[in-house]
């Protein structure tokens, strides 16, 4: 048995979890497990109805188990980043879950808007907590107390000796934050993947030449990693040069790992080059905590209720979920019956060419599962 907190969200969130749901136990009646599925209400309508985001009590009680299915975030009615801030990030902080986990694979029968893609199958790693995602940053406006607006000033001038008049009417700066045991870990975990799943190469991603400070640092720890992996080889890739090859040459990568905010980037440009959003599933690792499965997409609310969008992605976030929980052979059932239905091609949503809706997605991967278990 294997109790599951659910946090269905936002939009098509709902119902793309449902389907993930019915795949789920109907991969548990093949390969014998149960699961307890417990859901929180915690989203855009809870929000406006108390104005409460995601309580402390209720991070204390998804502290109790190993992982959570969340089928997406974001809300027209709600200003952006309090949904995101507050419940999703909060999340991923919370629960230290350092790895962003991305497989970025393109199935037989999906549409790949490149002209001779190859073999496509890569993941990318990113790190999850850490870089300009931490938060640290603000805004200087004239009126201020001259003692906040000079030290303001002074984070914004850092190293260089720039001349902000005292009268200037407004400055703002992020700042990105990369530490020794953040860049470890997940450096670490990329070449500990690329030795379990048999894979030759990791290519760190990156920005060290124009900044130094932050990604020379990443790259320094990044080079003495792989000295305790000599069998593996690995290569930078500038995100600018990276971006070009995935497009150019996506069959080279192999397993990806960077920052945060570059890792975000360039895993929607790798949705988009394994035939869509739609397709995109996602994880929110801790190797030892709790850890959170979502689609990579977001809440589509135009969509909402209309039974019309792709739930493969979120399916296929609840493959990985398994993996996570060492059901490795019903996470491969699932991910094989998504790449049948998607050869096959006569049932599948508009995004993907067909008419089909999203609980018949569901129910005949759902069938495929059980027929050749």
């Amino acid at each position: 048995m294997h109790e599951i907190p659910v946090l269905p969200g936002d939009g098509i969130g709902p119902e793309i979890i449902d389907e993930g749901k019915k795949v789920i136990e109907a991969a548990g009646d093949v390969h014998g497990f149960n699961v307890k599925w417990k859901e929180y209400p915690y989203g855009a309508d809870h929000y406006l109805e108390t104005g409460e985001t995601l309580p402390e009590t209720a991070l204390k009680e998804l502290s109790k188990y190993d992982a959570i299915y969340l089928g997406g975030l974001g809300d027209p009615r709600v200003e952006p980043g309090i949904l995101e801030k507050g419940i999703l990030l909060k999340l991923r902080f919370y629960f230290d879950q350092y790895v962003n986990l991305r497989p970025i694979k393109l199935l037989p029968g999906a549409e790949c808007p490149l002209k001779n893609p190859g073999d496509i199958d890569f993941v990318v790693l990113r790190e999850n907590t850490e870089d300009f995602y931490v938060g640290v940053g603000g805004r200087a406006e004239k009126g201020k107390s001259q003692k906040t607006l000079e030290i303001e000033r002074q984070l914004y001038k850092l190293k260089f000796d720039l001349d902000i008049e005292s009268d200037s009417e407004e400055i703002a700066y992020q700042l990105g934050v990369i530490t020794q045991e953040g860049a470890e870990r997940i450096i670490e975990y990329a070449f500990d993947y690329a030795e379990k799943t048999n894979r030759e190469r990791v290519t760190g991603v990156d920005k060290a030449n124009v900044l130094s400070d932050i990604y020379g640092f990443w790259r320094e720890i990044m080079e003495k990693t792989s000295n305790k992996y000599p069998n593996i080889e690995h290569e930078y890739n500038y995100v600018d040069a990276a971006t070009m090859w995935f497009v150019k040459n996506p069959e080279w990568y192999q397993v990806v790992v960077t920052p945060n905010m570059f890792g975000d980037i360039i895993t929607d440009l790798g949705a988009m080059i394994q035939g869509g959003l739609g397709l995109a599933p996602g994880g929110n690792i801790n190797p030892e905590g709790t850890s959170m499965f979502e689609p990579i997409h977001g809440t589509a609310p135009k969509h909402a209720g209309k039974n019309k969008v792709n739930p493969i992605a979120t399916i296929w976030s609840g493959a990985l979920m398994l993996r996570h929980l060492n059901e490795n052979e019903a996470a491969e059932t699932i991910i094989n019956a998504i790449a049948e239905t998607v050869k096959n091609g006569e049932t599948l949503t508009y995004d993907m060419g067909g008419n089909a809706g999203t609980d018949e997605v569901g129910n005949e991967i759902a069938r495929r599962i059980r027929e050749n278990g």
